[in-house]
């Protein structure tokens, strides 16, 4: 039998801009910089996404932001690797579709708040069933970052009609899009290059946020 998240939408509001690395594009020796800027912005949650990276270099760098994100009261996920997450202190492990499922990673580590990426309606409801917290879907916009052809706004609103999960809208985010995906339900956007790419990180963040009640700087 499975059990119901134990997180609330309310609880999870930390998710509404949840910002994903690509250490290509920002550079190592900018990342850390960049994301506090992104932090004074007031982003506060980070998920550590750098695919190709070695396990060890992985968690050198998540012991290395795990003190920036706690200072700014954020939250930390590292992408489908629960064992290095709780190396770490970190907060959640995202996982693919691909990887097992989110129940298994919750009945060895409790503590891990657990999304799941998704493509479908059917994946969608998969992870809800298997008991994830939240999940991103996407893409759903055209993007040089996902393979194949966006989903667009209205999978997006059957995804979210369909489950009862925080779904975070995936996939060519930009800040002009970000009300159209609150329209068709999205809980919040995840964003990776409308933010790195920014000249102004806090400043650009910081509109992110005001869609959500965050204050303007």
């Amino acid at each position: 039998m499975t059990s119901s998240p134990f997180h609330t939408e309310q609880d999870l509001g930390f998710l509404r801009v949840y910002l994903i690395t690509d250490l290509n594009r920002i550079g190592r020796n900018r990342f850390l910089e960049a994301l506090e800027e992104a932090l004074q912005g007031g982003v506060r949650t980070l998920q550590l996404r750098e695919k190709n990276m070695d396990p060890k270099d992985l968690l050198a760098l998540a012991l290395e932001v795990k003190p920036l994100i706690q200072r700014y009261e954020a939250k930390l996920f590292i992408n489908d690797r629960a064992d290095i997450a709780i190396m770490a202190g970190a907060d959640g492990v995202h996982l693919t579709e691909a990887s097992v499922q989110a129940s298994e990673i919750k009945n060895n580590f409790p503590n891990l708040i657990v999304g799941v990426s998704t493509h479908s309606l059917e994946g969608a409801q998969l992870a809800e069933q298997q008991d994830a917290d939240f999940i991103t879907f996407s893409p759903i916009y055209e993007t040089p970052s996902k393979s194949g052809p966006p989903q667009g706004l209205d999978p997006l609103r059957q995804v979210t009609k369909s489950v009862r999960l925080p779904v975070l809208a995936l996939g060519g985010i930009n800040l002009n899009r970000v009300p159209e995906c609150l329209e068709h339900g999205a809980f919040g956007v995840a964003v990776i290059s409308d933010i790195w790419d920014s000249k102004y990180i806090k400043k650009h963040s910081s509109e992110y946020t005001q869609n959500f009640g965050g204050n303007s700087l």
